[in-house]
């Protein structure tokens, strides 16, 4: 029997979450991206980028949380990085001070599409929830490729929904469109849930 769990990313995961982003990205991204841009992603290049961001986070509240599969032997499948809304987070043309400072972003989720469908973003989310919720965060944003119907479906899914924001990324000479998506991080207590 598989068991799933998540936990903060460790230094020595770095290597693994960046294998997880580009063998997820490749899979899932291969109709949205150029596909030389997918093929020249340098896998040590972003291990070295989650290295940084999990051993000197800007602050507290930037985490960088993995999901585990454990059956025989324990598998990173997915991850979870989340911080307070920045520059990243607007919208073209969108005011500095329109998140505010009790808005957290998303700025990844991935689950690696062979262990899809087991629970794990879910498990992400849920525990990333818990985490903006001690940091007073009040509502969540997140930026997903208006092409990706997964994830759109699974964070509607799961209650989130566009804010009426939307962007288009240059990538390498493609606009890309994206739309931002946000929800409320619902209170502590009972009536959480």
């Amino acid at each position: 029997m598989a068991l799933g769990y998540v936990r903060p990313a460790r230094p020595e995961d770095a290597g693994e979450i960046a294998h997880i982003q580009l063998a997820t990205w490749r899979v899932a991204y291969r109709r949205i991206l150029p596909r030389h841009v997918l093929d020249n992603l340098d896998e040590a290049y972003l291990a070295r980028r989650w290295s940084a961001a999990v051993q000197e986070p800007p602050s507290g509240a930037h985490r960088v949380l993995v999901a585990v599969e454990q059956a025989e032997q324990s598998y990173l499948v997915g991850f979870v990085a989340s911080g307070p809304a920045d520059a990243e987070s607007l919208a073209p043309n969108e005011p500095a001070e329109a998140l505010g400072p009790d808005v957290v972003a998303v700025t990844d989720l991935l689950v690696e599409p062979r262990w899809g469908r087991r629970g794990h973003g879910s498990r992400l989310l849920a525990a990333s929830v818990d985490l903006w919720r001690e940091d007073g965060f009040a509502r969540a944003v997140g930026w997903a490729f208006d092409a990706d119907q997964a994830t759109r479906k699974f964070l509607t899914t799961a209650g989130w929904e566009p804010d009426g924001a939307a962007r288009a990324l240059d990538v390498d000479d493609m606009l890309v469109n994206q739309l931002r998506l946000h929800v409320a991080v619902p209170p502590d207590g009972p009536s959480a849930g």
